[in-house]
């Protein structure tokens, strides 16, 4: 993958090991150009596998001075409204934090963050000109965010981080917390993926100090894809690969971070998060059909259907981001493991991995509750039944 990013932010002289790439994403927006000289001032970067070539394309001048010096317990959260952003809100709230998120104009507004106790403010990452505000009197930024489902990969997720990363540095911010993907480095085929990878080069590079945590998946995504279809005798999707997943809870996953954010023997390293055990689909399916009391709807589709679908919208431009996700989804259904060994992690962070939540507790727990629920509506309705 061949990207243009701003030489500003990156350390001078500190190239990595090249390496070539088959995709291009297009350079950062006019608004990324230095107002002052009027320059883009670019680096073109090559980024695929093991790490990142660099080269300088033109020369830029930019005033990097530090910031005002500001509490430690300023954060700015992006992407709060996510599944795991608003675990990060709710967490750091619960710590004591002043927290700002930022979150784009929306017709539905996030009253629950600002119910919770958090100042919101509208901006955009695809629209650099609105970072810069939000960026004010923040010691640290926690960046949950990526790209809505119907937009380009790059606007957000690459682009967009470009932008915020800039302002970042620009405007002295003590710290930043980066969400990856297990993996990343290894699937330059997946637009997703590799953007991840050289979104955290390009942190590296930046000067700033940073934290890159990378996730293998969210035990709150089983919620919806698995435990609500089989409760509604509905149909539950899955593919006949062995993928293997290390699902982990978003809570324990907020709560190691601002251990790890706490922690400046951490600064500047990447982290793997990963759940107690890697599921396969069937598992997580058995363990769902255990626990509702009731055998779910399967339908399987074969992964050779995902991948000739993938080459099949590569034809029409208008389904080329769909193809983009299709890749990512191959990955998944393929025969690999998305996990990673927590020991030496949790001796990092000081934790106990007793007191991280296995998949059977989380799923257990929310039968539980949800079936409860369920008999005391179905009590309700009897008790409101009229007989003539």
């Amino acid at each position: 993958m061949a990207l243009r990013l701003p030489t500003q932010l990156l350390t001078p002289g500190k190239p990595s090991g090249a390496s070539l790439s088959r995709r291009t994403l297009s350079s950062p927006p006019d608004s990324l150009i230095n107002p002052r000289t009027k320059s883009s001032s670019y680096l073109l970067v090559t980024c695929s596998g093991s790490g990142a070539g660099v080269g300088v394309a033109s020369v830029g001048a930019v005033n990097l001075a530090p910031g005002t010096p500001v509490r430690s317990t300023s954060i700015l959260v992006v992407g709060a409204t996510g599944t795991l952003g608003r675990q990060i809100v709710r967490r750091a709230l619960d710590e004591g934090y002043d927290v700002r998120c930022l979150v784009r104009p929306r017709p539905a507004p996030a009253d629950f963050l600002r119910d919770w106790g958090a100042t919101v403010v509208n901006a955009d990452l695809s629209k650099p000109e609105t970072i810069p505000a939000t960026l004010v009197g923040i010691h640290t930024v926690i960046d949950c965010a990526t790209g809505r489902p119907e937009e380009p990969i790059k606007t957000v997720d690459w682009e967009g981080k470009v932008a915020l990363i800039q302002c970042a540095k620009a405007m002295g911010i003590q710290k930043y917390i980066f969400y990856s993907i297990h993996n990343c480095d290894k699937h330059p085929e997946v637009p997703l993926m590799e953007i991840k990878y050289c979104t955290e080069k390009f942190l590296e590079d930046s000067g700033l100090t940073y934290l890159v945590i990378r996730l293998c998946g969210f035990m709150q995504g089983l919620i919806g894809q698995y435990a609500v279809p089989i409760l509604e005798e509905k149909s539950v999707w899955g593919t006949d690969a062995p993928t293997r997943i290390a699902y982990m809870d978003t809570q324990d996953i907020a709560r190691l971070t601002f251990i790890a954010l706490r922690n400046e023997n951490i600064n500047k390293k990447l982290l793997t998060f990963a759940g107690p055990r890697a599921w396969t689909t069937q598992e997580v399916i058995t363990l769902c059909e255990r626990l509702a009391g009731q055998d779910a709807n399967v339908t399987t589709v074969p992964v050779s259907v995902l991948r000739s679908t993938r080459q099949l919208t590569r034809f029409f431009e208008w389904t080329n981001d769909v193809a983009d996700r299709l890749a990512f989804s191959e990955v998944l259904t393929s025969d690999t493991v998305f996990s990673a060994p927590m020991t030496e992690t949790y001796s990092l962070l000081g934790v106990d991995q007793k007191d991280i939540v296995t998949l059977e507790k989380y799923l257990q727990d929310y039968f539980t509750n949800i079936l409860k629920k369920l008999k005391g509506l179905k009590a309700q309705s009897k008790q409101s039944d009229f007989y003539i």
